[in-house]
């Protein structure tokens, strides 16, 4: 915003004093810093709107996705080839962005990214054959784990730090996070729109086809949301994706997989199959349970948000942590079924709160253009983490301490939480070193 303003000989304590002239270009100033707050705000509704689309479109592919393949008449082994392609195609795209995204706009390649979403829906609503469909899979954006995985993912996690002053990115992450979850949950309910579609008299394979159909329009849409984002480039793009806070980020990806590690074992399949076989628990009564559990975790962002602008971020991350690792081993030993439920949904109520605190302080302490490289760095070897201690879990299960899986995973948990408060207690983010 521009004021263009002449001068005339007036006297001292007129209006064209040199006072006078200051007091006009001030006013000035603030309104050109308004109208620049309500653009970064403008920026993070559509980031927020985007991240809403997408976790619908997340939400109902991840479930139709295996349930297609299943109609299409593939065998589990066929289908568990196809989702690891899936998982390590997206492991392998979520690097690469973070590889090249200080090198570009990052609008550009957020566009590029719900392009290829609308792409992958289309594919699958055409493709036929296994090998076709595995490559469609690998080179697509539905990730069978969900998470904070995808090509866009580290992009709009950057968009957002760009977006937003140092004091208030903790609570913008954490209402990222919530909308994500909120709008994976309804997600997960329109995955039932192929039996009713069928009950309408749809035939079952179209049913699916306008399900992927309806994951492209949710692609589009996001294209239509990140071309109103501005331009933003990194000023000075670093040699490497990740320059001087490479030693950071990787002692926070190694603790970051530890922790997914542990979490492996007590994910939510694992958790309902052994309240199945330790207290015969219905599925009707399960899905319930794990329905309030999400609740729960969903609304423990912005709870965390406020946690951290009393004691930072690596403290909210520990000390919310910890409580609710030991609620989940006490869990273990447990033996009445009602104060099972409710210690492991005291602990849904904490496990989640280390979400936004994580993200926003690996955004807080690497340099801007380092931001998608460090999103994905430290997102893809959790995931990769998680995906090994499964299978560890099922031999657990069969001992005879079926708890030993919950016990596995709290303690892994307090060691990662008391490595993690060793090594970065005194790393704070640019809002905690001002205080």
């Amino acid at each position: 915003m521009s004021l263009a303003y002449r001068a005339k000989p007036q006297s001292p304590d007129s209006k064209g004093s040199p006072k006078h002239r200051i007091g006009i270009v001030a006013v000035a100033r603030a309104a050109g810093e308004g109208l620049g707050e309500m653009a970064m705000r403008s920026d993070i509704l559509l980031l927020y709107i985007g991240r809403g689309v997408r976790g619908i479109g997340d939400g109902f592919a991840v479930i139709v996705l295996p349930a297609y393949l299943t109609a299409a008449g593939y065998d589990p082994v066929a289908i568990g080839a196809i989702l690891t392609a899936a998982l390590l195609g997206t492991a392998a795209l979520t690097l690469s962005v973070g590889a090249i995204a200080p090198r570009y706009d990052l609008r550009t390649l957020m566009i590029v990214g719900a392009a290829l979403m609308t792409a992958t829906g289309l594919a699958f609503a055409n493709v036929g054959g296994i090998a076709l469909i595995a490559i469609v899979a690998c080179l697509g954006t539905i990730n069978p784990a969900t998470g904070d995985l995808g090509v866009l993912v580290p992009l709009e996690q950057s968009m957002l730090a760009h977006s937003v002053a140092n004091e208030e990115r903790t609570r913008v992450f954490a209402r990222y996070g919530l909308i994500g979850a909120l709008s994976t949950a309804a997600g997960a309910l329109a995955a039932a729109s192929p039996d009713l579609l069928v009950h309408a008299g749809i035939a079952r394979p179209q049913a699916f086809t306008i399900l992927f159909y309806a994951y492209a329009g949710l692609g589009l849409v996001c294209v239509l949301l990140y071309r109103r984002l501005p331009h933003v480039r990194a000023e000075a793009a670093p040699a490497t994706p990740l320059g001087p806070s490479r030693g950071i980020v990787y002692k926070l990806a190694a603790l970051f997989s530890l922790d997914a590690f542990a979490g492996g074992f007590t994910g939510q399949s694992l958790l309902a199959l052994w309240l199945f076989e330790r207290f015969h628990l219905s599925i009707a009564t399960a899905s319930v349970f794990f329905f309030w559990t999400g609740i729960l975790g969903a609304f423990s962002y912005p709870v965390a948000a406020w946690i951290s602008r009393h004691i930072g971020l690596i403290n909210t991350m520990v000390f919310t942590h910890i409580p609710s690792s030991i609620f989940l081993i006490i869990a273990a030993f447990a033996s009445d079924l009602k104060v099972v439920l409710g210690l492991l949904l005291v602990r849904a109520a904490l496990s989640q709160m280390d979400v936004p605190a994580r993200t926003s302080y690996v955004m807080a302490v690497v340099t801007p253009a380092e931001r998608a490289a460090a999103a994905s760095v430290t997102a893809v070897p959790r995931s990769l983490a998680s995906a090994i201690s499964p299978s560890l879990a099922g031999f657990l299960l069969a001992s005879p301490f079926t708890g030993l899986p919950l016990v596995v995973c709290g303690t892994l948990k307090i060691v990662y939480d008391a490595a993690l408060l060793f090594s970065f207690r005194h790393l704070k983010a640019p809002e905690e070193v001002r205080q």
